[in-house]
């Protein structure tokens, strides 16, 4: 409890400071483009090594081996998507939000309501994750067991990201998440060297003895190839889809979550924006790596059934991993130290991660669809940022209702979900924007919408909401679509429908184009947009 309440009680320090220097709506949605590159890869880790990396890919990988592993692969091969094609085009092009830049060359009302529609609904999706990550932490950390205390959790943690998003705007939560980033690093590297040096730093006894206190009796072989969570023999040829599925929203979908795209407008130049990408993966790359050994780790030392008793999804096995190697090294009461220090990271990586999100989806519904839709433009800066901060009241009060229902669900699972929606959605307008002269705004409007509703469809009508037991409707089945994640058919699908919806119309602005390929690739006229 005493680390819980220093770091929020540090943080809450952070978001006053903030509030103080958050004068005019660039400060608010942009900590006025004062970060340097270094400082917004520290916050771009800080981002992206969400709940759904550090609690999440750690217990898949403890339940399910090496098909777990994949979502570590998936998450950090996506970065490079990222880099060669999005952080220092969106930079150049941009203000604020993503329809900033789709906005430029097409008719600016129906693109930035649909751009605005799909960034809150991506930053549900992914908020979800968090707040399921929180209740089973802290339920863990302060032995709540009851539904009632874990859902107090929830409406807890929601809360405190509404007042740091309120207060501190981009600037309060940048700086939390660059605390949180080196945090997380340090407390994921203690236990991972403390795993390591329990097997003599030898990888391969690490992963036999994980194999065989969590592996399948009789087979445990099977932990460490895949096949253990796709393409089961009652899966057949689905599960394998699935994990392609799988593996095309993870590595496509990072390219378009808005709360990461938000963070290339906080440097000043075009150089920063790729020198904060290179920093970013360095930073994420190694804390990959690391959770690799956390859920190896968590399944030989804690083992399957002792998880799954503390989380059905898994979310706890790091730090139940923190408890068990801390009392086999230190005793009792280092092990107590060491969760309780391992539980007050991943508290603060909850905290930072969901004060992103709300900040992207009430800057989206501000800027795109206060200001520039229901008010055409004709909004001040003053009245943005109010209606930002009543936002983000809104967002937050949606996303706590639905965490509740979600309780149950890994939350690297649901974070995937979030890529899927992100990458059927967002990617195609974006790329197709940047990329294609005959883009037009009916394309655009086509592309979110058609990847934006199909991926939504198929998750309704698949496992995760009905039809299996750790569905959000257990009792109920209406699930005619057999993938747990939809992203093989809804990527597609938004690609397809932007060319069609393209195609479709005879709108083409070559001049706009031209002056858009020339800023994206070279910065020249970025600033000029910035400032009008």
């Amino acid at each position: 409890m005493i680390l819980f309440l220093t770091f929020v009680a540090a943080t809450l320090g952070i978001t006053v400071w903030a509030s103080r220097q958050t004068k005019t709506a660039a400060d608010y949605y942009a900590g006025g483009r004062s970060f340097s590159g270094a400082q917004n890869g520290l916050a771009i880790g800080g981002d992206y090594m969400s709940a759904a990396s550090f609690l999440g890919i750690a217990g898949i990988i403890a339940l399910s081996g090496y098909d777990g592993f994949l979502y570590s692969i998936g998450f950090l091969v996506a970065w490079l998507v990222a880099l060669l094609l999005v952080a220092e085009l969106m930079r150049n092009s941009g203000k604020f939000t993503m329809a900033d830049v789709l906005a430029f060359r097409m008719s600016p009302r129906p693109v930035r309501t649909a751009a605005g529609a799909s960034t809150i609904v991506v930053s549900i999706f992914y908020l979800l994750a968090q707040m399921v990550g929180a209740g089973a932490l802290v339920g863990l950390l302060l032995g709540i067991e009851s539904e009632a205390g874990k859902l107090w959790t929830i409406v807890g943690v929601g809360t405190l990201m509404i007042v740091y998003v309120v207060f501190g705007g981009m600037k309060g939560t940048t700086w939390v998440q660059i605390v949180k980033a080196v945090l997380l690093m340090t407390g994921a590297a203690l236990v991972t060297v403390l795993v390591l040096g329990k097997f003599g730093f030898n990888l391969s006894a690490l992963l036999s003895q994980a194999a065989a206190t969590s592996g399948p009796s009789g087979n445990t072989g099977s932990f460490l190839v895949p096949g253990l969570k796709y393409g089961t023999e009652a899966q057949g040829i689905a599960g394998k889809i699935d994990l392609i599925s799988l593996g095309l929203a993870l590595v496509l979908g990072t390219a378009g979550l808005p709360h990461i795209l938000i963070r290339f407008y906080t440097v000043p130049t075009a150089k920063d924006a790729r020198k904060s990408v290179l920093w970013g993966i360095g930073i994420i790359g190694v804390f990959y790596l690391l959770t690799l050994v956390l859920g190896f780790g968590a399944a030989a030392l804690v083992g399957r059934e002792e998880i799954v008793a503390g989380d059905p999804g898994g979310n706890t096995a790091a730090p139940l991993l923190a408890l068990r190697i801390g009392e086999e090294i230190f005793g009792p009461v280092g092990g107590t130290i060491l969760l309780a220090f391992i539980g007050a990271v991943a508290f603060a990586t909850i905290l930072a991660v969901v004060a992103g999100l709300t900040l992207a989806s009430s800057s989206s519904f501000a800027h795109d669809l206060y200001a520039h839709v229901f008010r055409r433009g004709q909004a001040s800066e003053r009245q943005e940022v109010v209606v930002a901060r009543i936002s983000a009241l809104v967002i937050g009060a949606i996303a706590i209702g639905l965490s509740i229902l979600a309780q149950s669900q890994n939350v690297a699972f649901l974070v995937a979900l979030a890529f899927a929606v992100a990458a059927s959605g967002n990617l195609p307008a974006i790329l197709y924007s940047l990329f294609w002269k005959r883009f037009n705004t009916s394309g655009a409007v086509s592309a979110i919408y058609g990847g934006l509703i199909s991926a939504l469809l198929l998750v309704i009508f698949s496992p995760v909401v009905s039809g299996s037991e750790a569905a959000l409707f257990k009792d109920a089945d209406f699930s005619w679509f057999p993938l747990s994640n939809p992203g093989i058919l809804s990527i597609p699908i938004g690609f397809l429908c932007g060319w069609i919806g393209t195609i479709m119309s005879k709108e083409y602005n070559a001049a706009k184009y031209a002056e858009i390929e020339v800023r994206s690739l070279t910065g020249v006229g970025s600033e000029k947009a910035v400032k009008h």
